[in-house]
This record gives C-alpha cells, structure tokens and sequence, in this order.
C-alpha cells in the first residue's frame, strides 16, 4: 500500500484552497507526520484543511485507504468544530428508525423455529452430535427492553453520523450491480452451501430483528478507532452476529472508492464478474465492527469474529460468526482478507 521511500515524495493532495493568507506558494516538501515524525511515504502525508499538519493514512486512527474527498480535518481541529449527536433514547423514534414490526405472524415463526430446534437437539445421540459439524447459532438477544433501546439507539447514532440509513439486507440500486449478478457459481474454486440449520438460524436472527430484539452489541466511539462495536453479553462461539449488508455493486465500479468498508461479495474469476457490498449509503451494525492486524500475533489474537461467505438459497451473502467464546464487554474484529489476504492490514489497530 506505502511507496517506497526512495520514491520522489508527493504530498497528499489538498481538497480545499490555502487560505488567502498564505503565500501564493506554499512548500510542503518539509512536512512530517505528526503522529510518526516521518516525512517518508509522502503520497500518503494527509494534510489538515484546517492547521495544515501532516499526518500519514496508515497513522490515523481509524486508518483511512485513500485520500478523502472533500474537506478534511484532523481529530484535534475535528473536535473543536462540531460533536456527535445521540440518537435520542425515545421508544417510537428508534422504532421508526429501525422500522420494527410486531405481530403474530412474526412471534409464531420465532416460537416455531425454537421448537423444531429443541425437537432436533432432543432426538439426537452424544455420539451423533460430536460426528456432525458444528452448526451456526442464532444470537441471543438482552433479556431487558430498556438496554435493548440502548443498543439501538448506539446504532441508530453511528449511522446517522456516518450519513447512512438502516438495513438489514442485500440492496440492488439501479446502475449498479443487478440482482442477477449475484450468482454464487461465478465465486472462484466454489462457495459452500447454507445447510437447511444454518439457514434457519439466519433467518431467525432476521426476524429478530424485525421484531426489535437486536443483537446484544453496543456501538461505541472511540477517539482512535471511531466508531465500534462491543459486546454486550456473552456471546457463545459460532454465533451469527450479523449480515454484512449494503449496496451490490461491481468491483470495476468501486476500484477508486474511499469508502474504508466495501466488503468483497463475490471473488470471481473473470474481474467484470467480482461483486462487493457498499455499505456508505444503506448499512447495519456490520459495518462498524473494524478488521484487525492479521500480519502479527498480536492482532490475530484480537480476532474473536471470522468472515465467511455462503451461497444462501442461490445468492451470495456475508456472514459475521463469533470463532470463540466472547465476554462482554470486548471488543468485535475480523480479520478483513478472510482467506484472501489482498488488502494491506500491516497498520490496523
């Protein structure tokens, strides 16, 4: 991702004019990361619209993938200009935000699915269970309401402060990537298949959902991470957490992108057939819970989610999984390459 450092420095563009009154010039050749103290990687020195200081891409925090576009202000000159407003804690708003439905219809799925499950884990032996392969978990929602409002609200601020609007599916936008493109045959060496479990198990975290009973997650902001994501409860390993969710869209369409949260959807052979999920514009909890350093131990250490994707009813979809046990209170991460390892995770967090 860096130049090398015997490459010519090219300071990061500025999106705005210099102030009138600078000099008609202004050499940037002398500037440093004020984070690093590094002049090197200058194709990657950000500047400040604001102060003009430097600072490197990959020394932020979060780490940003490209130069923005449009204004940008660094966290000290970002604070003093505006703060975050809270998604107001009000029962009706948050439903409306979220658009939960409450009805029969919903309640006997949910009491129907719980039931087969009971039935099946009953009628099957020890030795039966420890032969068959581990099968994905619905998550369990918090028990109290209240902290349920809670959780949503987090949400509900986070996308509101990021522009974005909730969802919980797949979206296809006209112009982009159309519906009928998303074929898991064209995934390169197979996608695996949703079991019949499996899929029942998603299915209920959707209806869930639905119904106002969130994930047990709390979105939290971090001055070095921005937004992320936190347990609220424990949560049992090979838990579905959540969809990966967003706009459908061409990779051919998105190559020159900044958003820091596309989500490869479909790795296929041929290039024009690649898809991945835009989640700037339509988006759930997904989106806030941040990839981690999977180039050290350290940071493969933080991993306590994997990213895996499926072919679910013939179309391709993104799964976030909880890998282990995780304690409440701890922070969500993921290795971003799955097993691609194409993007440049070496300054993650």
């Amino acid at each position: 991702m860096a130049s090398s450092a015997s490459t010519p420095r090219v300071v990061a563009r500025r999106r705005t004019q210099a102030s009138k009154s600078k000099s008609k010039k202004q050499d940037y050749d002398d500037t440093r990361c004020e984070q690093c103290g590094s002049g090197d990687f200058g194709s990657e020195l950000l500047l400040c619209d604001q102060c003009d200081r430097g600072f490197h891409l990959f020394c932020l925090r979060p780490i940003l993938p490209s130069v923005p576009i449009g204004s940008w202000f660094c966290s000290s000159c970002s604070s003093n200009r505006k703060t975050i407003p809270r998604f107001p804690l009000v029962q009706t708003k948050i439903i409306d935000f979220f658009r939960i439905q409450r009805s029969y219809e919903t309640d006997c799925q949910v009491e129907d699915i719980d039931n087969n499950n009971k039935k099946r884990r009953r009628t099957r032996s020890l030795g039966a269970l420890k032969k068959k392969r581990r099968r994905l978990l619905a998550y369990s929602p918090s028990e109290d309401s209240a902290r349920r409002l809670e959780q949503m609200a987090s949400l509900a601020t986070a996308l509101t402060a990021t522009g974005a609007e909730f969802s919980n599916e797949l979206t296809y936008i006209p112009g982009m990537a159309p519906k009928s493109a998303n074929c898991p045959a064209f995934e390169k060496g197979g996608m695996q298949l949703l079991s019949r479990e499996d899929t029942e198990a998603l299915n209920l975290c959707k209806t869930l959902m639905r119904k106002g009973e969130c994930p047990p997650l709390m979105v939290v902001f971090d001055p070095l991470e921005g937004f992320t994501v936190e347990a609220d409860k424990f949560i049992k390993d090979m838990t579905i957490i959540t969809e990966y969710v967003g706009d459908v869209d061409y990779l051919r369409n998105r190559e020159n992108d900044d958003g820091d949260s596309i989500m490869t959807l479909i790795s296929a052979a041929t290039c024009s057939k690649t898809l991945v999920i835009c989640p700037d514009k339509r988006s759930n909890i997904a989106r806030f819970i941040n990839g981690i350093n999977n180039h050290t131990p350290e940071g493969r250490k933080k991993q306590n989610l994997k990213c895996v994707r499926f072919n679910v009813d013939g179309e391709a979809r993104v799964l976030l999984v909880a890998n282990r046990d995780i304690s409440k209170g701890e922070r969500l991460y993921y290795d971003y390459n799955a097993y691609e390892n194409e993007y440049p995770t070496e300054h993650f967090v």
